[in-house]
């Protein structure tokens, strides 16, 4: 049944699962807020019929400044809020920037603490609320070549494990999406990144440059893969966090997840390690 006169702030709204998730639940009468990084995004949004803001996760005074609008538009009643929209450095961890690490971290975690943090005492003085948190699956595995990213997941989920401990009986639901490979842009915004931060000087010096060879092949092709889902998989299990009676923790996206998910608990850590190893090195 349709939810109706609820509203939600969902982040990363330029594409892929952020643009799926406010297109699904405006369907579903949600008051939908959405919000990209980019003024010519937030743009295009608003054409489409959405009341659009401008949220850069790297940028302190537009998380503030998008907070306190929504939060006025909605007099202070906000339903639900999806942090969504992250980005990867792909790469050996000994050759990642310093900066290029504090960089992401800033998008992928600091920004979304901000966020949450402004928006929690809105939900405590309504009564509740539902806090939902893109993660992945390397928000639980470890894959090389992904460990700027995998950091920052990994980071994610302790921080939303005790943040739903913190607000138990709060009324404030707080959940994990963990999805596997989604079709989205988010392949060719990582050879993106990597082309910013990877210098040729440095790529030249690199133990890794064969690999990095290899793999940019194989990500510039596009492969879908036998495993890949459209965004609305992962908005699927985005409804029912935030229309639920009784929200789940966490929420698996695509095989690759599932699998992961079990072979972490039952697997020794050296047979774990192999297992990684030997999905990373099929991708090369």
């Amino acid at each position: 049944m349709a939810t109706q006169n609820r509203t939600i702030l969902i982040t990363g709204c330029s594409s892929g699962i952020g643009l799926e998730a406010a297109r699904l639940l405006r369907g579903r009468n949600w008051r939908v807020f959405a919000s990209a990084r980019k003024e010519s995004d937030v743009e295009v949004l608003k054409e489409q019929g959405f009341e659009a803001f401008l949220l850069d996760y790297e940028d302190p005074d537009s998380i503030r400044e998008t907070a306190e609008a929504v939060l006025s538009f909605c007099d202070g009643k906000l339903d639900a809020l999806f942090n969504n929209g992250a980005y990867a450095v792909p790469g050996a961890l000994e050759d990642m920037p310093v900066d290029a690490l504090r960089t992401l971290f800033e998008a992928n975690f600091i920004g979304w603490h901000d966020l949450t943090q402004r928006v929690i005492p809105a939900m405590r003085a309504a009564g509740g609320g539902r806090i939902v948190q893109c993660s992945s699956v390397l928000g639980f595995v470890a894959l090389k070549y992904r460990g700027a990213y995998t950091a920052s997941k990994f980071a994610l989920e302790g921080y939303t494990d005790t943040l739903r401990q913190e607000l138990k009986g709060s009324g404030i639901h707080v959940s994990l999406i963990e999805p596997g490979p989604i079709d989205t842009r988010f392949t060719p915004n990582a050879l993106d990144q990597f082309d910013k931060w990877i210098s040729p000087e440095g790529l030249e010096r690199s133990k890794h440059r064969k690999t990095y060879e290899k793999r940019r092949i194989r990500m510039e092709a596009g492969e879908p893969g036998p495993f890949k889902l459209p965004s609305s998989a992962v908005v699927k299990r985005l409804i029912h966090a935030v229309e639920a009676k009784r929200p789940k923790a966490r929420y698996f996206v695509t095989v690759p997840t599932s699998v992961m998910a079990v072979a972490k608990r039952v697997l020794p850590t050296s047979l774990m390690d192999r297992l990684c190893i030997r999905a990373a090195d099929a991708e090369e």
